[in-house]
Order: C-alpha cells, then sequence, then structure tokens
C-alpha cells in the first residue's frame, strides 16, 4: 500500500514528506492508521547523527497512536478497529522480559534500532530501494505503522486518540522514572533537571507520589510556571542564579532525597549530584554525549552512601503502566495534555523549530 511519510536522509537536518510504499503486515504484525504521533528527542538526536545510529533513509517516530486497520493471522491482543498507543519493542521472551524488566529487554537494540525486521527485511521502499523502518518497533512518522502485539496498548475511554503517542515514550520515561525506578516514597525531596515533557512528566508524578519538597531546575520561564501548576514546590532559573546546589540547599539543606536528570548534560548532572543529601539517588534518562563521564566524586559517592541510576523508558513494562497512566491521566492527577500543541505531519520541519525555540512543549504530529 502506499502511505506518506517523514522521511530522514543522511546529511540532513529535515525531514522530507514522501509517497513511500509499505508492505502488508505479516502474521505477527499490526497495521496502525497513525492518528498522532508525538516527536520526541531521541528522534532528533538520531536524525542528526545520521548513519552512526541508524541506516538511512529512514522513518523514526516512536510515539504513535492511532485505529487498527489489519492484524496477522497470529495476533490475539487486538482486533481491527481497536484505539491504540504504541510503545517501545521487547521480545517477551528473555530473562528481562520474562522478569517484567521489558525495557532492559537483552533484544532492546536489534528491536528498537536496527532498522529492519528480524529477518533483516524492511516492510518500507520507494523508488530508490529499501527505507529502514521498525524504529523502536513502529516508524510512526507516517500515516500508517506496523507494529507488534508486545508494543500497542489499547487506549481507555475518554482519552483523545491522537494525543495518547507520548504515552509510550516521553510521559512513560518521566513519570516512570519516579513511580517505578527510583520509587520516591511520600515525604521525600526531589530534584528535577530540566523541564521538557519528560521532567514535567516527573513533576506530575512527583505529586502523584506525594513528594513534600519538588525542585525543578528549567531555563524557560513558561515551563518553570507549568511545573507549579503540575506540583512542583520550587523552581530555579539556571540562566540567573551562580550556584544551583547552594540555592537548592538553601531549600533543602541537608541536600535532596532523590535526582532526576532529563537533559544528558554533563555539568547539570555534576550539579544535581552536589545537590544530593547522603544516601542520595541520582537517576538519568537523558542521551548524553559519547564519552560523557559518570557524574560525581567517587570519594564523595562512596562516603555519602549515593547511588547513580541509569533508567530505560521509566523501567516500564508497558502492559502494567501505561494503563494505569491512563487511569492517573482521567482521575486528573496526570494532565499530560496540557504540554500538547499539534501540528500537521506536512509541518514537522516547522514544528521541531518551534519546540527549540521554546514556542511550544511537546509536539505531536497530525498526519493528513
Amino acid at each position: 500500500m502506499r502511505i506518506q511519510a517523514a522521511v530522514a536522509k543522511s546529511n540532513s537536518k529535515s525531514f522530507a514528506i514522501e509517497e513511500i510504499e509499505m508492505e502488508p503486515p505479516r502474521g505477527d504484525e499490526i497495521l496502525v492508521r497513525i492518528l498522532g504521533v508525538g516527536i520526541c528527542h531521541t528522534d532528533l538526536v538520531v536524525r542528526d547523527a545520521g548513519e552512526a545510529l541508524f541506516p538511512f533513509p529512514a522513518v523514526l517516530g516512536h510515539e504513535g497512536s492511532g485505529v487498527v486497520e489489519e492484524v496477522g493471522c497470529d495476533v490475539t491482543k487486538v482486533d481491527v478497529g481497536d484505539r491504540v498507543a504504541i510503545t517501545f519493542r521487547s521480545c517477551g521472551e528473555c530473562d528481562r522480559c520474562q522478569a517484567g524488566d521489558a525495557s532492559y529487554c537483552r533484544h532492546f537494540p536489534q528491536l528498537n534500532s536496527g532498522g529492519t525486521r528480524r529477518d533483516g527485511s524492511s516492510p518500507l521502499k520507494n523508488n530508490q530501494g529499501s527505507i529502514s523502518s521498525n524504529f523502536f518497533g513502529q516508524s510512526s512518522f507516517a500515516t500508517h505503522a506496523l507494529a507488534y502485539e508486545r508494543n500497542v496498548i489499547k487506549i481507555a475511554d475518554g482519552i483523545a486518540t491522537e494525543l495518547a503517542g507520548p504515552l509510550g515514550c516521553g510521559v512513560q520515561t518521566g513519570a516512570g522514572a519516579i513511580i517505578n525506578a527510583l520509587a520516591v516514597p511520600k515525604g521525600a525531596s526531589l530534584l528535577i533537571t530540566g523541564g521538557g515533557p519528560v521532567g514535567l512528566s516527573a513533576v506530575m508524578a512527583s505529586k502523584i507520589q506525594g513528594c513534600a519538597t519538588v525542585i525543578l531546575i528549567e531555563p524557560q520561564e513558561s515551563r518553570r510556571e507549568l511545573a507549579l501548576e503540575f506540583g512542583a514546590t520550587h523552581t530555579i532559573d539556571p540562566t540567573v542564579v551562580k550556584d544551583v546546589s547552594q540555592v537548592v540547599r538553601e531549600i533543602v539543606p541537608l541536600g535532596v532525597d532523590y535526582a532526576f536528570d532529563s537533559t544528558g548534560l554533563e555539568p547539570v548532572m555534576q550539579s544535581a549530584m552536589q545537590c544530593l543529601g547522603s544516601k542520595g539517588v541520582l537517576g538519568v534518562v537523558g542521551l548524553s554525549a559519547v564519552g560523557t563521564p559518570v557524574p560525581g566524586d567517587v570519594n564523595q559517592t562512596v562516603s555519602m552512601g549515593q547511588t547513580i541510576r541509569g533508567i530505560v523508558e521509566g523501567d516500564s513494562d508497558p502492559d502494567i503502566f501505561i494503563p494505569q497512566l491512563m487511569e492517573h491521566y482521567l482521575a486528573g492527577r496526570l494532565p499530560y495534555d496540557r504540554m500538547i500543541s499539534t501540528y500537521p505531519m506536512g509541518e514537522i520541519n516547522q514544528a521541531i523549530q518551534d519546540q527549540h525555540d521554546g514556542k511550544c512543549i511537546k509536539v505531536v504530529l497530525l498526519p493528513n
């Protein structure tokens, strides 16, 4: 079938809207008509890195949502007409998946960033040849995507189909870091660095957890204001503060119990470590430049019993956690849709620029 897609190409910092060919779903595949797809920082990192991270040309996009149009003969989880959100893919067979740690699947790299099906084929092509696909098991910067039983979740009634995609990555990552990975307890103090979609999702989750003190470090005023509405007790503008750790310790003299970094920036992570108290834990999710050292000083880390915790996709088992996020949203505890601005898919490059310029927080593209 012919579909429209935003295609990433080598040596290009923009996406090209093209009509391409997609194969029909195989036995284990699910054809989803995409109604909305979020733009995630990971999409842009891969686009800019080119062949170093993913084979090009490629269709990226990994926060898709839509309606099931066709299912393979082996699929039993969903039916034609079901509304679904699409998340990362996992094998379901390895020891990590069997233990409920789907985000640490032993086959995660191949299934999410290999650019092909497991047999090496791609269902996408244009007149020049094959196009890399299966990005996070979906490649949803398109009017249609092929997904799998392990990475589709039915959307609960009351949630707009086109806005459900960010639950599959950005919201899941930020909220899951606080609720699952760090399991921040009620009454704890928490520092969050970076007020993008992931950081703001962490703020909402901190309120769900009942944190006593929640401090957000973020340079953009509009994001700081929204964080206060979402549950932050304090915000700090790092562009006007010389020593962030000093300001944090004026709020929490003994240092914070937990810190969560969504920036991946070395100086920001180092500063977060200086804000930790005794036995404090720093959770890290941001994509850092290759070779970025682990933050902190080993002597301080040892003497204070501190922990640095890497987190992938919020330690989520999507079949369990995404429905929980939907419940929180419907109950008014996770108003993630307030972060979202929608754009036609044909305006993807303008949407990315607007997000970069701070004109919006979270972009969701609406395919034509």
